[in-house]
């Protein structure tokens, strides 16, 4: 029988083949990328991918292994592949060579991604944060005399600084990147009234995204049209999905796609945590369903509670959602108590179409 710790060593070394190849593959994405950028061609081509696919299952099924593993692994390597091509492809778009850009709470999580996006376009970046290791610690003592200006702050010191920025009538493209446009609209028409190329955006996605294909990016106009096109522009190199909103149907929209997904997440894990007794078994067991709603859980409850705060009690349609989630949860509990098994499967039924739909 071979030896275990000779096994271990094999072993290890297969694992060093396999990542030198896929380091080899980053590098070729890479070139691909910039042939197709020659070729003036989308990074993304979902034919391609479903040939890779489709080519690396039936080749695990010749050499003996799961297909769905494959596919796995193939689709981790196609997103990284898109990542570096669509990271090189701002980077050679240079749209901000020679320009300055100031990000005000650049010290945060998606503050801290804008300065790294508009440095990888070129800008010349600074950051003005109260925490510290930054330009400023006081944006007020920057010149402002900036191509871009991105208010990454809270909501509230937001619009607080939105106002301040009209008095000061800043010559380039300002937006903030909220969660919630309700709460900034006396800041976003100051500036609006001021004469400034004022825009809001709202980035669908977290700071630890590196591909933006599929990805939303929210555009606001708030009466300032060309400053929208130019906040596009910085997202064209990108594969990001751009859509237009007015303000009051993006705070509408988000009361259900963040202010709902939040309260139900947040209902779900202190309805665990305080369910006394039950609460040591529930660690100890486990069931599909339950364990995706968990993971999902646990990422909610590891972000910024005093952000989700803002996100529920500053919007001003979120107590619709909230209302539209106790009443729903009220039904459900209704048709159990009353065993009503039609009614039960009609709300099944209902959420499947409804689902269904959104593929």
């Amino acid at each position: 029988m071979a030896d275990l710790d000779e096994l271990r060593r094999q072993l290890a070394a297969v694992d060093r083949e396999i990542f030198e190849r896929v380091a080899l593959r980053l590098r070729l994405s890479s070139d691909i990328g910039a042939a197709k950028r020659a070729l003036g061609r989308s990074p993304r081509d979902y034919a391609q991918e479903k040939q890779v696919i489709e080519r690396g299952r039936a080749a695990a099924a010749e050499l003996g292994f799961s297909p769905d593993l494959a596919e796995k692994l193939l689709v981790q390597f196609i997103e990284s592949s898109l990542a570096v091509q669509e990271r090189d492809q701002v980077v050679a778009r240079g749209g901000g060579d020679g320009k300055r850009a100031l990000v005000i709470g650049g010290r945060g999580k998606m503050g801290g991604w804008f300065a790294r996006f508009l440095a990888s376009q070129g800008y010349a970046v600074e950051v003005a944060d109260p925490a510290g290791d930054a330009d400023y610690a006081d944006w007020r003592d920057a010149d402002l005399a900036h191509d871009v200006i991105v208010v990454a702050a809270p909501l509230r010191a937001s619009n607080a600084i939105l106002h301040e920025l009209a008095a000061r009538r800043p010559a380039g493209l300002v937006f903030d990147i909220g969660s919630l446009k309700s709460p900034l609209r006396s800041g976003l028409k100051a500036l609006v009234d001021a004469g400034v190329r004022v825009a809001s955006v709202h980035p669908m996605f977290g700071p630890d995204t590196e591909l933006l294909s599929g990805r939303h990016v929210i555009f606001v106009d708030v009466g300032v049209p060309d400053a929208v096109d130019e906040a596009r522009a910085l997202f064209a190199p990108t594969m990001a999905i751009q859509v237009s909103m007015d303000l009051e149907s993006h705070d509408r929209t988000i009361a259900y796609v963040l202010g709902l997904s939040h309260a139900l997440n947040i209902a779900f894990f202190t309805a665990l945590a305080e369910s006394g007794e039950a609460a040591p078994k529930l660690a100890e067991l486990s069931s599909t369903t339950f364990e995706a709603q968990l993971d999902v859980a646990r990422k909610v409850a590891s972000e910024n509670p005093h952000l989700y705060f803002e996100i529920q009690h500053l919007n001003d349609y979120g107590t619709e959602a909230l209302g539209a989630l106790l009443l729903a949860v009220e039904r459900v509990r209704s048709v159990v108590r009353a065993g009503d098994e039609s009614g039960f499967v009609r709300l099944m039924e209902q959420g499947r179409a409804y689902l269904a739909g959104r593929r």
